[in-house]
């Protein structure tokens, strides 16, 4: 086998070949070969290192590093460490991100015995490309780009280097990719474009272009310009809706019932360009499936007239709604984040009742104004929400403002992720935390019934009774907690800076109630 040493500093050098910049680090004593030749890079000036001593947490970070264009490896030792990887790396594989999961592993000859630590590391994290490093001609290998990986390294005794490693110019390999040619959808049925999750720009011109209408998730990347529509999930249940007869989708849609209804009547003709992430196959049928799509210009405004008139019709019945609500709503937390965003701002936004509350309440912001709406859609799940809105920070640092919306579930389930060593990089990063003391996005399901209400909170709203303020001052995080719009909206124009906690508490008990009241609104 190959010293550890020269091992670690091959698999490092292989790391920048393929690109990355940034490598998050789990301590440990098996991969401390990797630690060594990863620091002496960050030394060199070559990437930037970040310590974390959470697994899941760390894999997160890099996760969140990645969504904004870096490209970041997470490196672990052996054992349970390499599990705690598992969500993230679910994560990365469905969203189509490039993250680099390394994990050290014991010598062939320990495999399959009682040695500590020792476990089958081997396609522990499915659905990965993988390759399991022990030898230097092992390093030769082409990393696809934009596909995350699991290299698997075997480190072998002695553990820690002998000197400094001076790191060598490693050219990063740079494949051109192809530009797949435009596929050309032509007029004629009712259309409008579905744009879910990381999208991008595309939609909207072809919606503007086609004088569609534009439903638009937060995190699609598309909602801007003059056809992205704010309730359209409301509209979808409207008489207007029931005219849609053909659906242009891009993207990753997840958040709507009324879209997903859409998408399987039997009477739409589908269109699908398609998504980046690991399953291309759509969960509803497929008429035309397309990389990239485009549409002749067209004049004929009427269809996306009467959309629009509808949009602004539900939007003011939406608001005075709110508005004569006695208490501070969870939609009023969301409109009030997405206000706060300027141009060239970053939200990241967490999964369950935040989004979709945001979907309901985010602006139709202008085109070029280059402000980032992101969220772990690939699963949806509530995992490593903080540090991935971390990540997302410290990688896209010419951000004006960067801004974190997520639920009180969410924000436990990651309290780690504000777990940060003196000497680690404290990005500037206001997280609103709406606090309805456990799960609401339930109580608007089928489990929030009222024949359940006896064992809804035993099982679904999960009352926590957490001081958030005592939490956050465990880890030396500025707090402060508001009940009120007003005040809500002072502490969002008045950040301290660093990584600070604005704790926002609205009530559980009405959910339901709330939500029956906006989905009945109607156009008019």
């Amino acid at each position: 086998m190959t010293d550890a040493t020269e091992l670690a500093r091959g698999v490092v050098s292989l790391l920048l070949r393929h690109g990355v910049t940034e490598i998050v680090l789990a301590p440990g004593s098996r991969n401390a070969p990797l630690a060594f030749a990863a620091f002496d890079a960050a030394e060199a000036g070559v990437l930037r290192l970040h310590t974390r001593i959470d697994e899941r947490s760390a894999g997160f970070l890099a996760l969140g590093l990645t969504k904004v264009g870096r490209t970041a490896a997470v490196v672990c030792t052996s054992g349970t460490a390499v599990a705690n990887l598992h969500p993230a790396a679910l994560e990365a594989s469905h969203s189509g991100l490039p993250v680099v999961f390394v994990t050290a592993d014991r010598p062939l000859r320990l495999r399959d015995t009682s040695a500590s630590q020792t476990t089958d590391q081997v396609g522990l994290l499915p659905r990965l490309p993988f390759a399991d490093l022990a030898e230097i001609d092992d390093l030769d290998l082409s990393m696809d780009p934009g596909r995350p990986w699991h290299l698997n390294v075997q480190l072998d005794d002695p553990l820690v280097p002998d000197g400094r490693w001076d790191v060598p110019a490693v050219p990063v390999d740079e494949r051109p990719r192809v530009r797949p040619d435009e596929v050309e959808i032509p007029h004629g049925p009712r259309t409008v474009v579905i744009a879910g999750d990381d999208a991008g720009p595309p939609a909207r011109v072809l919606a503007q272009r086609g004088q569609w209408p534009l439903l638009a998730e937060p995190t699609s990347g598309s909602r801007t310009g003059t056809h992205a529509l704010r309730t359209y999930r409301l509209l979808l249940d409207s008489d207007l809706g029931q005219q849609v007869e053909r659906v242009v989708v891009a993207g990753h849609p997840t958040l709507s019932r009324p879209v997903n209804r859409l998408l399987t009547r039997d009477d739409v003709e589908v269109w699908d360009v398609e998504d980046a992430g690991l399953w291309r196959r759509r969960p509803f049928k497929v008429d035309h499936a397309v990389t990239r799509a485009t549409t002749a210009e067209s004049s004929d405004t009427a269809w996306f007239d009467a959309w629009a008139a509808a949009d602004r019709s539900v939007g003011r019945q939406l608001d005075a709604l709110l508005r004569a609500e006695a208490d501070l709503t969870p939609y009023e937390v969301a409109g009030a984040v997405s206000r706060a965003l300027p141009d060239g701002g970053l939200l990241f936004v967490g999964a369950s009742s935040p989004i979709r509350d945001l979907d309901l309440m985010v602006p139709r912001y202008g085109v070029g104004g280059r402000r980032k709406v992101i969220a772990n859609r690939g699963l949806a799940g509530i995992d490593g929400t903080v540090s991935s809105a971390i990540g997302a920070t410290l990688g896209r640092p010419r951000s004006t403002r960067a801004l974190a919306l997520m639920g009180d579930v969410t924000f436990l389930h990651d309290a780690t992720g504000l777990v940060l060593g003196p000497a680690e990089l404290r990005p500037d990063l206001t997280i609103v935390v709406v606090n309805d003391d456990g799960g609401s996005i339930f109580s608007m399901l089928e489990q929030g019934a009222p024949e359940f209400a006896d064992r809804y909170d035993a099982l679904f709203g999960t009352p926590h009774g957490v001081d958030i303020a005592s939490l956050c001052a465990a880890t030396r995080t500025p707090h402060l907690r508001v009940d009120s719009l007003g005040a809500l909206e002072q502490a969002l124009a008045s950040p301290n800076g660093g990584i600070e906690v604005l704790e926002v508490v609205v009530r559980r008990d009405n959910r339901r109630e709330l939500d029956e009241r906006i989905r009945a609104l109607r156009p008019h």
